[in-house]
């Protein structure tokens, strides 16, 4: 994996977890092969390898993401139990 796409690639996601499950998540998708997921989204993939090609398509943005909104964390209640 190239050390200077990953940094741009962090640059555009900006968590590096999000960046790494991005990142396997379209390496898996471009393995499988076959199918419109399996074809690379950047002009000249060329030698690159798989990783280099997905956090290409991240930098370029052809590939998208969305992170969800935070909550905050609710405490549940405890029910009261009925006597016998």
């Amino acid at each position: 994996m190239n050390a200077e796409l990953c940094k741009k690639a962090l640059e555009k996601v900006g968590n590096p977890n999000v960046l790494v499950n991005l990142v396997s998540r379209r390496v898996r998708q471009l393995n499988s092969g076959g199918g419109g997921l399996g074809q690379p989204l950047i002009m000249d993939a060329g030698t690159l390898g798989l990783s280099d090609i997905a956090l290409r398509e991240i930098i370029e943005e052809k590939i998208g993401w969305n992170l969800p909104e935070q909550q905050a964390a609710v405490r549940p209640v405890a029910k009261k139990r009925k006597k016998h």
